[in-house]
């Protein structure tokens, strides 16, 4: 079984747009393999071999927080799980996020580059204190963007700081912690209470690097991810499977790390 933790659609509405805009700020760097719809995201799955996806959407207007929750919900269904999204600049953090709970949706992605926050901002600590005190779990784009130029919202000792002031909950930095900041994660994230996920990375994470902070942070807080459609999760799945990790550390990163979180 393959569950991809880290991935994104759009209403089919806005799909076309949506791609063609990342594409475009990020100079032609990212190369979608689906047209960014539900429907293409599904006939991936079903190529690549993955059971189940769960979405990440990304608010980047206070207007777009009905809408997008409301289709997120919508779209919710043996094979896909999602996620809701808050705008961090929300004039009512609580009541967004109590609006995520009443639609059933299982965390809250946040991308500090594409939202423009700092990850270890005080007032969006009490956002995250609010979010996982009601149950909520949270994605977050770490590292380097591709449409950003640096410096960049986030690195790995303020995750590990954000980390530390919480009170419990679950929090996932994506890009195993910090995109091409590998040499901080081994640093300041190893070994805390962060998950990270692999998501787009094993075209850059250089292989002895991957593997010492699976080993160091523990292969039960890292989740398989493609980031679609902005990777191939099939080359991804197969990338992990060749590497020199137990089969039960294989197990543990592919779904069974994802289905303890998400309940299935």
């Amino acid at each position: 079984m393959v569950i991809d933790f880290h991935t994104h659609a759009f209403p089919d509405a806005i799909a076309a747009r949506a791609i063609a805009s990342i594409v475009e700020n990020s100079d032609g760097k990212c190369h979608p393999c689906s047209d960014g719809t539900l429907s293409g995201l599904l006939q991936n799955m079903d190529m690549f071999g993955v059971d189940v996806s769960v979405l990440q959407p990304v608010i980047t207007k206070q207007s777009q927080t009905k809408s997008l929750n409301e289709w997120a919900a919508s779209v919710v269904s043996d094979r896909i799980i999602s996620f809701g999204g808050i705008f961090p600049h929300t004039d009512d953090y609580k009541r967004d996020i109590d609006f995520v709970c009443s639609l059933g949706l299982k965390g809250i992605k946040l991308h500090p580059e594409y939202q423009q926050f700092h990850v270890d901002d005080p007032n969006m600590l009490r956002l995250y204190d609010y979010a996982l005190s009601k149950g909520l779990m949270l994605l977050f784009h770490a590292g380097a963007d591709p449409a950003y130029l640096p410096p960049y919202h986030s690195s790995p000792a303020q995750f590990a700081a954000v980390s530390n002031a919480m009170r419990g909950g679950i929090m996932i930095a994506a890009h195993l912690g910090g995109m091409h900041r590998w040499d901080e994660v081994e640093q300041y994230l190893v070994g805390t209470n962060l998950y990270i996920d692999t998501s787009i990375g094993f075209s850059y994470y250089p292989t002895e690097q991957f593997l010492r902070i699976v080993k160091a942070h523990g292969a039960d807080k890292v989740l398989f991810g493609s980031d679609a459609p902005w990777s191939n999760a099939w080359e991804e799945i197969h990338a992990l499977r060749a590497l020199p990790l137990s089969e039960d550390e294989k197990e543990a990163i592919l779904h069974k790390n994802a289905a303890r979180l998400l309940g299935i």
